[in-house]
Order: C-alpha cells, then structure tokens, then sequence
C-alpha cells in the first residue's frame, strides 16, 4: 500500500488570524484617514453632545448609508462611543478621537494623517518595487526625479507645508520626551540642524529658559517657518538659511539632529557629522533623535515598518544605537550614550573633546 506523507500539509484547523489581521491594516488606515478628512470628530466635538448618523453625514456632505458604515467602522476601532437613546443610535468622540483627531487640539495629527494618507501612502503603493530596486519610489508615485530627495520631497509650496506640519505635530507629541532624554541644561547655544517648523525649539526654550536655538534649514523651509509656525513672541528662537551638507554651519554648543540621519546613508550621515564635529564648540555635543531599532533587529515592529518606509521615501534606513554610535564614532564624537524613552522616538549623544 502506498504511504502519503503529512509532512508539512496544514492542520485542519489552522486559521491564519494574524495574516488576515494585517490584510485588514491599510482598511483600518484608511477609514481613520477619511474620518479626518471628511472632519467627523470635528462635527462631533463642536456639537458638544452626541449626534446620529443622519446629522453627521449632514454635517460633513456626505451620503447616510456611507456615513453609516464609516461611524460604525469607527466605533468598532474605539474612536467613537456608541449611544442608544429611544431607539435612535447616536454617536460622540472618545477622548482619544478629541485630543489627537479633532483639527482644534494643540495635540491633533489631523496634519500627520493627511500627509500619510496623500503622500505616504502612495510612495507605499510602490513597496514592492522599491524592494526590488532598492531605491524610493517617488518618481513613480508623483513623477519626480528624487536624485535631490528634499526637491523631491519638497516638490511644492503645499507638499512643503504639509511636511511641516507633520514634523510639527509629532514633535507637539513626543518633543518634551527627547529633549528631556538627557540634560541639556549646560548647553546655552544649540542648533537645530534641519528644525523645520519650529517645534522642537521651542520644545527645547520652554523646558531649557537659558538657551537659545538656531533653526537650521533650507531657505524656502525657513521662510514658511517664519510665516506659518514660529511667531516674534519666540524671541530665543532664531534661523539660518543654508544646506548642511554644504554652507557653513553656525557654531554652537550643541547640534540637535532630530529624524535626520534616517534620510541618509550611512557616508552621507558621516560627512554631515563630521561638518558638525568641526563646527561644534569643545566640550559641546550632538543629539540625534530617532526610532531605535533593538540590536538584534527583531524589533520594534513600528521601528521596523519605519525603516521600509524611509527605503520608500528617502536614502537612509532605521538604525539600532550601536549603528549610530558607529557614525558618531567615525566622526570623532567620544562618550556616546543613548535613552530609549518608551515613545517613538530615542535619544543617542555624542560629545567633542575638551581642548587640552
């Protein structure tokens, strides 16, 4: 009698729950996305009581069955809070919907979500190519060339200004946690190489009232700045036009980097650290901001799927704090240290030597 073998055939009841979890991701980003858009939780919020299905889809233009759907869709992910009341259902945000998805809070990723869902998610349509090729995707997704990334990704007024509000509302988030990752007490001058909107400078004033912070960035990124996030009342915050990689940069006590080795590789992260090192006072210091891998790579799963989007959208890669530690190394930075801070985001430091 012939044998069959089992060997690898699947168990009768195997469910591949985890697998159909994940199909189910970009559903789930997207109905947040056009929650957003659509300004659900911003009806919701000035309504200042529960509202039904029929006064939201008024409220925000859009068909009842499909406002239906989307409301329950949102109460299922925890965003909206369910209420019966004489038979009629109604809906009311959860805290969490009120702080982080109404457009009027000081703490909202309205912006961050928009760019995500515009911008981001495009690039992310290409991931299987940029597997393939190694290389981000922004030509097929928008066609531009990304031979210089920030054209790229500064390919309009409107795509710049989304950008910064993005930077602006995670560092409203996460800022405080980096800038307190280590005491930055005893630097006075500090530069913020690449500070974009603003935020994390004043972050840094607010929790630091003795220094002073030089926001660093390319000319177009400076003038938006001025005018749409850093008012006159911001007297300790200043800026300087110029691309890093290649005009002086302003000395300084301390150099913040924050989510900008990520863009690059690892020889462009060394030469810009090395421009650092030689403008950057003795005794003065870098602090990089980014999301640590583990040392083994095994995680964290955000920290890994940041680390394909930056091959999606730029040159650079996630890396663990011995890898940047490395970078710092090589640039002649000494007593490298790093703070994981429980958020997104970490902190590595790295000083120059004291002149003898």
């Amino acid at each position: 009698m012939a044998s069959h073998s089992t060997q690898g055939a699947p168990a009768a009841d195997l469910y591949p729950k985890k697998i159909l979890e994940y199909m189910e991701g970009f559903l789930i980003s997207k109905t947040v996305f056009t929650s957003c858009e659509l300004g659900v939780f911003d009806v919701l919020l000035k309504a200042e009581q529960p509202l039904s299905a029929e006064e939201i889809s008024q409220a925000v233009g859009a068909s009842l069955d499909g406002t239906q759907r989307l409301l329950a869709a949102c109460a299922g992910l925890q965003l909206l809070t369910v209420h019966h009341d004489k038979g009629q259902v109604l809906y009311s945000n959860t805290e969490e919907a009120r702080v982080f998805l109404t457009r009027s809070s000081p703490l909202s990723l309205c912006q961050s979500i928009q760019y995500s869902s515009r911008t981001i998610y495009l690039c992310w349509h290409y991931l299987t190519d940029a597997v393939r090729e190694g290389k981000n995707q922004y030509e097929k997704a928008f066609g531009v060339s990304s031979k210089d990334l920030f054209q790229a990704m500064y390919r309009s007024d409107e795509e710049m200004v989304k950008f910064m509000h993005l930077m602006n509302s995670i560092w409203n988030i996460c800022g405080k946690d980096v800038i307190t990752a280590f005491d930055l007490s005893p630097f006075k001058v500090i530069c913020d190489l690449g500070g974009c909107s603003g935020a994390l400078a004043k972050q840094c004033t607010a929790v630091y009232p003795e220094c002073t912070v030089t926001i660093f960035d390319l000319p177009k990124v400076v003038r938006m700045s001025q005018e749409h996030f850093v008012s006159v009342a911001d007297q300790r915050i200043g800026f300087h036009e110029g691309d890093f990689f290649k005009d002086s940069l302003p000395v300084a006590d301390l150099y913040i980097l924050a989510r900008i080795l990520h863009d690059w590789t690892d020889e462009r992260c060394i030469k810009l650290l090395q421009r650092i090192y030689e403008a950057c006072k003795p005794g003065g210091a870098v602090l990089l901001v980014e999301a640590l891998l583990n040392e083994d790579g095994s995680g964290p799963l955000t920290v890994q799927l940041y680390s394909l989007n930056m091959l999606v959208q730029t040159e650079g890669r996630e890396r663990t704090d011995a890898q940047y530690a490395a970078l710092l190394t090589t640039a002649g930075f000494t007593n490298i240290q790093h703070c994981l801070t429980g958020k997104i985001y970490d902190a590595v430091m790295g000083y120059k030597r004291q002149e003898i």
